[in-house]
């Protein structure tokens, strides 16, 4: 109960800027130097912060043009809140912050038949990180030497929804400038909306960069994942896990998303959680 709680509460505040939404503009104050821990499109009408990874691909794309002005602007900034929130809890703000995850878990709970998808699928989401947010921004630029936010731009579903959609249906200018581009985004996006409903966190395991940012934290993180000698294979964390992961196998997996709804349903008590080597029991609140 308390991940949905933290979700809800984490969706309302950071898409809280509504005067935005009835002036049909973007928001674009002082707060949007600031990035949330999840993904969250900064050109979401609601939306008072920046997302990391546009903010990532905004700075590579930008880097030659302010070093040749002498401005050092290496974004410390960004990589530094992602650096401290992966140190701390690893991949946890996927499975209790991030707006776009929360709707995967919704949809996930549609009565339909369910399916898994190979796991090799997710070493995907790391090309995604090295290709779309590092390399294309810095290295494939324009006559200014300015490189574009390749995957915000042309793959981001979170960004079609939150943005795309909700900017074009309020804003008539830019309906008439409609093309190839937002149909194609709109076509990812209604893939992996159809693939929430049968399959566990699709996004999240196979394409999300945000994600595989965290995921290189998990094994190192304060706080990690344990199994003890009393676990008896029951599976029952494999059933409840959104990433799909049996916990009894690695229980600090780079796809764990720190939900901890392995530890509340193990039957003995096998699996639990340590903050700073102190190990915590199931009967013991987060």
């Amino acid at each position: 109960m308390w991940r949905r709680v933290s979700q809800a509460v984490s969706a309302a505040v950071i898409n809280s800027h509504w005067p935005s939404l009835f002036a049909r503009t973007i928001y674009g104050g002082k707060l949007k130097g600031f990035c949330v821990p999840g993904l969250n499109c900064y050109s979401c009408p609601l939306a008072l912060f920046a997302c990391p990874v546009g903010s990532i691909q905004y700075i590579l794309a930008h880097i030659r043009p302010s070093i040749e002005a002498g401005k050092y602007y290496l974004g410390f900034y960004v990589i530094g809140t992602l650096g401290i929130v992966g140190s701390a809890v690893g991949r946890m703000a996927c499975g209790w912050i991030c707006p776009f995850g929360a709707l995967q878990d919704v949809l996930y709970k549609i009565p339909t038949r369910k399916i898994e998808i190979p796991r090799a699928f997710n070493y995907f989401k790391y090309a995604v990180l090295l290709v779309m947010v590092v390399i294309l921004p810095a290295m494939v630029l324009d006559e200014f030497g300015y490189g574009e936010v390749w995957f915000c731009k042309y793959l981001c579903p979170a960004g079609t929804l939150e943005a795309g959609i909700p900017l074009t249906v309020l804003n008539s200018s830019l309906r008439s400038q409609v093309g190839i581009q937002f149909w194609l985004k709109a076509s990812i996006l209604l893939v992996f909306l159809g693939l929430m409903i049968p399959v566990r966190r699709p996004f999240c395991r196979t394409t999300c960069p945000l994600g595989a940012i965290y995921s290189l934290f998990n094994r190192v993180s304060i706080l990690r994942l344990s199994v003890s000698s009393e676990c008896i294979k029951c599976d029952r964390c494999y059933k409840v896990c959104p990433m799909s992961i049996k916990v009894y196998e690695n229980p600090n997996s780079r796809d764990c998303i720190r939900c901890l709804d392995c530890v509340k349903v193990c039957p003995v008590n096998a699996v639990s959680y340590e903050i700073a080597g102190r190990r915590l029991g199931s009967s013991e609140p987060f």
